[in-house]
């Protein structure tokens, strides 16, 4: 399986990023224009946030899904039976941020973002006619007005050989929404089930960006871009003693979209969300 590497500034990129898209569920751009200086940054802050007792502070809500989640209650992957190493925060334009960290997260927020619907942009453009009268109403008009895109601060912690038998830093999955944008983590880990059904590592040169087909536009595509299933593997050596540090944003429709027959954009989160064990 290859995942396909575009430039972004290539005149057939929209093209050839959206056909590894359907072919892998995945693409990753280079020569973007998120800039890596305030990744990285984000990244520094954020550790140290982290490493912080101020974290407990945010401790998150059941109700807007918005701030601080530990460990302890981290996420169990749907099928999994262990939860992920892993800790992380949720960033929402309405949500609680911390003030030291809110100007560069919001920031990067309204940037990511934007490129986020501009790729979309990209998918509804090249998705084949008989593929695109299946969706309820035109992609780029599903996220208008949505206020569930969602920036997510992940921390993998440093390993301490004390894990539960089988517990990995992020549990095999697919991702609930539209698209997930990622930029190269600090450290390697990320994998993705091919067709092939073997894992293969995702490039993660800083300065690449990851992008990757979430459930939802599966489930309004019947399919045709495929949720490809993903994992953070546990690493080993030197590798087990540092901190990953990580930073999707996940493209989330309106909820009352309507994405199938089966769901609307609202009940099918709200029941991943049940299933994932962060919400009753």
């Amino acid at each position: 399986m290859q995942v396909q590497v575009v430039d972004y500034r290539a005149a057939d990129a929209a093209e050839k990023f959206t056909r590894s898209l359907h072919e892998t569920g995945f693409g990753v751009l280079t020569n973007h224009p998120i800039r890596q200086t305030l990744v990285e940054k984000i990244y520094a802050d954020w550790l140290a946030f982290f490493n912080s007792e101020a974290k407990h502070g945010f401790a998150f809500s059941k109700e807007t899904q918005d701030g601080y989640f530990s460990t302890e209650i981290s996420e169990t992957a749907k099928g999994s039976k262990q939860k992920d190493i892993k800790e992380y925060f949720h960033v929402y334009p309405w949500g609680r941020i911390p003030p030291q960290l809110k100007e560069d997260a919001l920031t990067y927020y309204r940037e990511a973002n934007a490129l986020a619907e501009e790729l979309l942009g990209w998918v509804e453009r090249y998705t084949p006619p008989e593929i695109a009268a299946k969706y309820r109403e035109p992609l780029s008009n599903m996220i208008q007005g949505s206020s569930k895109t969602l920036l997510r601060v992940l921390r993998y912690p440093p390993l301490t050989g004390e894990e539960p038998v089988g517990s990995i830093r992020a549990a095999a999955h697919g991702d609930i929404n539209l698209l997930t944008i990622l930029p190269a983590a600090n450290e390697p880990g990320l994998q993705v089930l091919g067709t092939d059904n073997a894992w293969h590592d995702v490039p993660c040169d800083f300065g690449t960006l990851t992008i990757n087909i979430g459930d939802m536009l599966q489930e309004a595509s019947e399919g045709y871009y495929p949720s490809t299933q993903h994992r953070v593997v546990n690493p080993t050596g030197e590798g087990a003693k540092k901190s990953r540090v990580s930073l999707p944003l996940f493209l989330h429709p309106r909820d009352n979209v309507v994405l199938s027959d089966r769901y609307t954009a609202d009940s099918y989160l709200n029941e991943r969300l049940r299933e994932l064990g962060v919400k009753t």
